[in-house]
């Protein structure tokens, strides 16, 4: 039987520390020397550091390298990927991390589906909307727009709902933001909407992708989450999260921690997660560019709503 576990290993993390210093080392040379690059080349490398960077980001909110949260925290609000304030982003994924709650529409952060109830009521264009993100293309290109605008909405709604707590995270970002997009087009020439749209945006695009078809509907709150049996260039971009049953069992188990646990426990993790497995990013990718994976509108189960109003 898996059972959670919070702990994040002892000593030090040089592994994870190896990729910070990689990811940070990686993104200011490429802007420091990209008018001397290919472009396009350029362009490419760019936007997979800064999805990268988000992995790092990830594996930060959940205690690592350092067992300070504020130290991680600053090592995690450069805001090299644009649109994604870390303390947002940290509060929402751990809100998450509540198993009996995955893919319950308006409870779970990270849900992209629509209670049957509502649909009807939906535009054509939002339905076409939901339908394309549970496509591969749709997840990637339309799937990053959707999310920024439900995130810098709360630009707005943050305020009413959690006061001075979210003025000041907004406040930082988009200060650290303005900076680091004028420090970007000096040292390079990338004009702020370049690389917020030709960098930023794609690599958020990529950094969803992995997230395409990690959860499902299901009854059984463990029956919901994926294991994606990626090749190692993925494992290594996505920091092993594509292991995602295996994070979710153990969520503070450091990254690169995660495979051991995951060839010791194959079998355990697939009968706990009903089999929810794909081999890989290209079976994805080749079966749902356009074909979408399954239905946006959700099936109802009882537990979450019990979950979430309490016994």
């Amino acid at each position: 039987m898996i059972k959670s576990s919070n702990k994040s290993g002892n000593g030090f993390e040089w592994q994870t520390w190896l990729v910070i210093v990689a990811v940070y080392a990686c993104w200011a040379m490429l802007i420091l020397n990209y008018q001397a690059l290919p472009s396009v080349a350029a362009n490419v490398a760019l936007v997979l550091v800064t999805s990268w960077f988000m992995s790092i980001q990830h594996e930060l909110l959940h205690g690592h390298p350092t067992r300070s949260k504020w130290f991680n925290r600053l090592l995690g609000l450069p805001p090299l990927s644009v649109w994604y304030p870390y303390d947002i982003y940290r509060d929402s994924h751990l809100a998450h991390h509540r198993d009996e709650l995955l893919t319950t529409p308006g409870i779970d952060p990270e849900c992209n589906y629509v209670q049957a109830q509502d649909y009807p009521q939906l535009s054509a264009v939002q339905r076409a909307t939901h339908w394309s993100l549970r496509t591969v293309f749709g997840r990637f290109l339309v799937g990053p727009g959707v999310t920024i605008v439900e995130v810098w909405a709360d630009i707005f709604t943050g305020p009413r709902q959690r006061g001075m707590v979210a003025v000041r995270s907004w406040a930082l970002h988009l200060g650290l933001l303005v900076l680091l997009l004028w420090w970007v087009q000096v040292q390079s020439g990338i004009t702020p909407l370049h690389y917020a749209f030709g960098i930023a945006y794609p690599a958020l695009g990529l950094a969803m992708l992995r997230s395409f078809y990690e959860h499902r509907p299901a009854a059984l709150p463990a029956h919901r989450i994926a294991i994606n049996d990626a090749a190692w260039p993925w494992r290594l971009l996505y920091l092993n999260n594509n292991y995602h049953s295996v994070h979710h069992a153990y969520p503070g188990l450091a990254w690169y921690r995660i495979p051991a646990v995951w060839r010791a426990q194959r079998v355990e993790f697939l009968h706990g997660n009903g089999n929810f497995y794909t081999p890989g990013y290209t079976q994805l990718i080749w079966n749902h560019a356009f074909k979408p994976v399954d239905s946006p509108i959700h099936p109802g189960f009882d537990d979450g709503k019990r979950a979430a109003n309490g016994p």
